[in-house]
């Protein structure tokens, strides 16, 4: 249907205004996909990790198909680290490690949500619960919460 509307100079502005809405949603592309596509990301890609039991964002890592593959197979996480150029099974040298309690895709089947159970109390390398204990604040940053352990005596480097 077409509406004509009119401008406070009075000219006429077209406007297309759909016959009818229909809340039943149209999928232009394939259904959702079932498994995740390593292909967007060049091979890796993000997985979110948080609590599965109070939902805490505790951490950001990469995946690759082989990490991903382990971490179905074994139950507990195992990543692919950047810095390093192989897996990383999570606690592998701190004991801090993730078992797997659920795992989602996002809608485009690029990103990984792993809910975990957290064992040892930290996820984070440098000591923390959650990577994320620095908050921004118009003062700075500000830390949040207390070392669980000490990076120095748990890796020995």
């Amino acid at each position: 249907m077409l509406v004509r509307l009119r401008s406070s100079a009075g000219v006429a502005i077209p406007k297309t205004v759909p016959a009818a809405f229909s809340p039943t949603p149209t999928f232009v592309s394939e259904p959702p996909a079932s498994e995740p596509d390593f292909l967007k990301g060049g091979g890796l890609l993000p997985a979110i990790v948080q609590d599965a039991e109070t939902g805490e964002v505790l951490m950001l890592a990469y995946m690759n198909e082989e990490s991903y593959a382990e971490t179905l197979q074994t139950g507990r996480a195992v990543y692919f680290s950047r810095s390093r150029g192989k897996l990383w099974r999570k606690g592998e040298e701190s004991g801090n490690i993730q078992k797997v309690q659920e795992i989602r895709l996002d809608c485009d089947a690029d990103t990984i949500l792993l809910k975990v159970e957290q064992i040892g109390g930290a996820a984070c390398h440098i000591g923390y619960r959650s990577c994320f204990f620095r908050k921004v604040t118009p003062e700075g940053l500000q830390i949040e919460g207390q070392r669980v352990f000490d990076p120095d005596e748990v890796y020995k480097k």
